[in-house]
């Protein structure tokens, strides 16, 4: 290393010069420097560069005897030195303007004083060194050589920087970490250097070593000069987001008191605009739209109901339907609340969205009768949100709807009233939450009920099936004289929501079908069930039946389902007993409640009793109910009572596949998508649900899609053609029954399949992700009989 700069040292010499010259323009057109920084700078850059030149000078004049070289040496070696104190003196200057400026300091360190004391004694020996020799001298030839002071030339750009390293190190906290790492290069590489200079005679390395740490001293400003623009940056990033806080958390306090003069105005609506806000995002996010998008929504189903502040309380309060309602005044709200919202002109979408949020997908809405896509797209999300909220929550004039009507309605009416897309999501979010929600019901039931009057008091079904459940409760009368029956009893039924109903609305609306109730006396009672036999392994015991107030009776319950028939084993002290339930069929859900009269009923404990209903183990009392005696084709016939409850074995689709069969909904069917569906599918051997099941898409004929995406893509597209007949001529045409046609053709990775019936076309189209190999198809519905299975 030292053998390279000795040969290339007037290069090096040269080259940081240049860098010098560089800098030092550098420094006059910098803006981002105060005035007298940049001035000292530049006098550093300067000194440094002409320190270097004349030292290079001096080696190149070396030994030329002639009159030029003779003047240049010696103008050279004195300026060399002159200089070199003067790095020190100029150096000082720049230190005093960052304790004056950053420092904020109005009387300076008397070290640094000292230092320019030092350093101008230093210069002023290098004037006197000139005329006596002591530093150096010049033999005949014209060739440098030190002088006896020799050595006393670096007491002074040692000691200095030494003193000013003090100061440094004492305001240590006014540099940043940068600034303070240039600091002490530029102090202690010369003077390393310097040491090595006496033993290494002939090289200039602390001359080329203070011009390099001046030079790096306008780099590392540099670096320091943006460290400190990102830090203030990013100051202002925060403070703007602060600010965008600050602005958020007005405007939500703002549209919040737009919401409370609402629902002012309606003690039915509390609650209504946040419910349509949040489902209005669900739909946006489930969409697949961007987070501004998804923020949109949500603001403008917070705000879509403004507009009732415009309209009398004495149409908003009354009991009668909106549609009996004086409908031109309420036709107005839209536009009044696209009066009202347009004035927030920073968010025009919310006035856009309360104005359009009651149009209709086929033009039959209000104000403008825009229709599809003419009917902005934040409008018909809101519109979606805001009608499962309006049909899900109590009204004045009505009780709110229950799920699975509230399902049909956006089944039905996708692509009539609601944009199709955010339709069939909200049908998605329905039946999310009802699957989250049977899950919680399934595990909550009332650990007591206190029963005065007959059924003042049922508790919650609990869903009977195969698995056979112990129910165990134990009972005290109430009663508070002598006289009076008090008696638990069980209901056996149906019902949409799970709970038994009595009032007639709610029967009809949840579809409530009650089979029979029984007592533990020996006494039932036969409603819906088609018959009840009671079992010959009845055992009575010698221990009277007594429900008491002063202590507890205990009961208990066990009770399973195999497909349309019931056993139940009733037990107590006094009596077990077995009933044989028939069901009027295998469609029907069977839930049992407990209630009682003049009795408590605690202590509530619903258990497996450890076993599972197959085949033989409830004796048949009744004929089964087939709707499938009928001719069969190339696959068995199929009767469907429940959601998915059987399928038909998988049809390997090779490069093209029809299936052709005819289909009759069941007597109880009253829902659209009681119907057929085709799963497409993967399994080891080629069954629904068989080992490494992978379902790819579940199609119903009656419009609907509810594939999952895990291994799978679907492009789903659902159209009416002119020959639908409307959705209950629809239903009643499958329950006389119809011919259905899917066909199915396989490209790669990819599943076409189509069928159209009733005019329902649908078009779907199966991406599968990775290796797609065999795929199978299978079919399968609801409370649907599929007979005359064909395959072409």
């Amino acid at each position: 290393m030292i053998d390279f700069i000795r040969a290339h040292q007037l290069n090096i010499m040269l080259l940081l010069c240049g860098c010098c010259g560089i800098m030092v323009f550098l420094l006059a057109i910098t803006r981002f420097l105060s005035r007298s920084r940049k001035i000292i700078l530049m006098c550093m850059e300067t000194v440094s560069f002409f320190l270097l030149w004349f030292d290079r000078m001096a080696y190149i004049y070396a030994g030329d005897v002639s009159r030029t070289g003779y003047l240049m040496v010696r103008l050279s070696n004195f300026l060399v030195f002159f200089l070199t104190s003067g790095t020190v003196f100029v150096f000082n200057f720049y230190l005093t303007d960052w304790l004056v400026t950053e420092g904020k300091m109005e009387k300076i360190p008397a070290r640094m004083k000292i230092v320019t004391y030092i350093s101008a004694l230093g210069m002023l020996m290098a004037v006197i060194s000139n005329f006596t020799g002591l530093y150096y001298y010049f033999d005949e030839t014209n060739t440098y050589h030190r002088g006896s002071g020799f050595y006393i030339a670096y007491i002074f750009p040692i000691v200095g920087p030494i003193i000013q390293f003090t100061v440094i190190q004492q305001f240590r906290k006014i540099y940043s970490k940068v600034i303070y790492i240039s600091l002490l290069l530029y102090i202690f590489v010369p003077i390393i250097c310097g040491l090595a200079q006496i033993i290494l005679y002939g090289i200039s390395i602390v001359n080329m070593a203070m011009v390099a740490v001046s030079v790096s001293l306008y780099i590392f400003t540099y670096i320091d000069i943006n460290d400190t623009v990102q830090r203030a940056h990013e100051i202002e990033i925060q403070n703007m987001k602060g600010e965008q806080v600050r602005m958020q958390k007005l405007f939500d306090q703002t549209a919040m008191a737009f919401v409370m003069a609402v629902e002012k105005k309606d003690d039915y609506s509390k609650g209504k605009a946040v419910r349509v806000a949040e489902y209005a995002r669900k739909i946006a996010e489930m969409a697949g739209k961007d987070e501004d998008l998804c923020r949109k929504a949500y603001y403008a189903g917070l705000l879509h109901d403004v507009g009732l502040i415009g309209i009398p309380d004495s149409v908003i309060m009354s009991d009668t339907d909106p549609d009996k309602r004086n409908t031109e005044v309420m036709r107005q709200k839209p536009v009044i609340g696209r009066e009202i919202l347009s004035n927030i002109t920073e968010f025009p979408f919310l006035g856009i969205s309360a104005g359009s949020s009651h149009e209709k997908y086929d033009g039959s809405g209000y104000p403008e009768g825009l229709k599809g896509e003419q009917i902005p797209e934040i409008a018909r999300i809101v519109g979606v949100a805001d009608s499962y909220v309006t049909m899900t929550s109590k009204k004045r004039y009505r009780d709110a709807k229950p799920d699975f009507m509230v399902r049909e309605a956006f089944v039905k009416d996708g692509g009539l009233a609601y944009d199709p897309k955010f339709a069939n999501i909200m049908v998605k979010i329905i039946d999310e939450e009802g699957r989250k929600k049977k899950e919680v019901e399934s595990r909550v039931i009332e650990k007591a009920i206190f029963c005065k009057e007959y059924r003042d008091q049922i508790t919650n079904g609990i869903v009977i099936d195969k698995k056979v459940k112990r129910i165990t409760f134990k009972v005290r009368s109430n009663l508070t004289g002598t006289e009076g029956f008090s008696s638990p009893s069980a209901i056996l039924f149906d019902s949409f929501d799970g709970r038994v109903h009595r009032d007639q609305k709610n029967v009809d609306a949840y579809q409530y079908l009650e089979f029979a109730e029984f007592w533990f006396d020996e006494n039932f009672i036969t409603t819906g069930a088609r018959k009840i036999v009671v079992d010959s392994s009845e055992r009575h015991y010698d221990v009277p039946m007594e429900i008491r107030s002063d202590t507890d009776t205990l009961f208990e319950i066990v009770i399973g389902r195999y497909e349309d028939h019931l056993r139940v084993t009733l037990k107590t002290a006094a009596l077990e007993r077995t009933l044989i339930v028939a069901l009027p069929d295998r469609t029907k859900t069977t839930y049992l409640s407990l209630t009682g009269e003049n009795c408590d009923i605690t202590e509530i404990a619903v258990s497996d009793a450890g076993s599972e209903l197959t085949f033989g183990d409830i004796p048949r009392i009744a004929d089964e109910i087939s709707y499938i005696n009928h001719i069969e084709s190339d696959i068995e016939n199929l009767q469907i009572d429940r959601t998915r409850s059987a399928t038909t074995k998988g049809v390997e689709i090779g490069r093209r596949l029809k299936l052709c069969f005819h289909t009759m909904s069941l007597p109880g069917a009253n829902l659209v998508w009681h119907c057929p569906y085709v799963v497409l599918f993967y399994s080891d051997d080629g069954k629904v649900n068989g080992p490494n099941y992978k379902e790819y898409a579940l199609l119903k004929i009656n419009g609907e899609n509810e594939g999952s995406d895990e291994f799978s893509e679907n492009r789903f597209v659902m159209k009416r053609t002119s020959e639908f007949p409307g959705w209950d001529d629809w239903k009643e045409i499958n329950k006389r029954g119809l011919e259905c046609e899917i066909n199915i053709e396989k490209r790669g990775n990819q599943i076409l399949t189509r069928t159209e019936n009733l005019g329902i076309i649908i078009d779907n189209t199966t991406t599968i992700t990775g290796d797609a190999g065999k795929v199978y198809a299978a079919l399968t519905g609801d409370q649907v009989a599929l007979t005359d299975i064909r395959i072409r």
